[in-house]
């Protein structure tokens, strides 16, 4: 994405740079602890740190290698109503290679919204940056999360045995990946592949 990034849209979605109106929306659905249960942070997800990340990606560009950064998702009908958002991270040390992730408010989940955000961005990583693959990751009894990378035709590329703790526990990680030229050999079809 360049630096003046503002919004990429779908037939239902706008994908859009955060903003400061976007803090407490973000800190609300990552408190739930059934949003936070297969993600990186733990609930509640204070407000103060929502407003602090929201600060952060303003200042950043959006295709730093190395770094995450989140776009939010909003409803074309209502763009100023977060829903969800999801982040690209391009390597450090090959910034070709885009790592992906999602999160959906629960209030809007089966309506195939992940769906369509993430086969937009795969669009976009692939058309507009020319990006080489898009990877992802994701806890292997996060079945939701692991179906959708196949519809968009992600592969299944391996998975990794006990590879992060989990509480008392130790979660298998399942490992998934789409190289642009799969993609372009679909036709930049995406959605309802696998």
């Amino acid at each position: 994405m360049d630096i003046d990034f503002d919004r990429l849209l779908t037939p239902r979605l706008v994908l859009r740079r955060f903003t400061s109106a976007d803090a407490s929306r973000l800190a609300a659905y990552r408190s739930m602890p059934e949003v936070a249960r297969f993600q990186g942070w733990d609930a509640p997800y204070p407000a103060e740190r929502a407003e602090a990340f929201v600060a952060w990606l303003s200042e950043h560009h959006p295709d730093e290698p190395g770094e995450w950064y989140q776009v939010a998702i909003a409803e074309r009908e209502d763009p100023d109503r977060l829903i969800g958002d999801c982040g690209i991270r391009p390597r450090a040390d090959e910034p070709a290679i885009v790592d992906i992730g999602f999160t959906l408010d629960p209030s809007v989940h089966g309506r195939g919204y992940a769906t369509e955000a993430i086969g937009e961005m795969v669009r976009y990583l692939f058309e507009d940056r020319r990006k080489h693959k898009a990877c992802a990751d994701c806890d292997a009894r996060n079945e939701a999360s692991w179906r959708l990378m196949e519809r968009l035709g992600f592969r299944r590329e391996g998975t990794l045995r006990e590879s992060y703790r989990d509480g008392d526990t130790w979660a298998n990680e399942h490992l998934y990946g789409l190289l642009a030229a799969d993609w372009h050999g679909r036709g930049g079809d995406v959605v309802g592949v696998g």
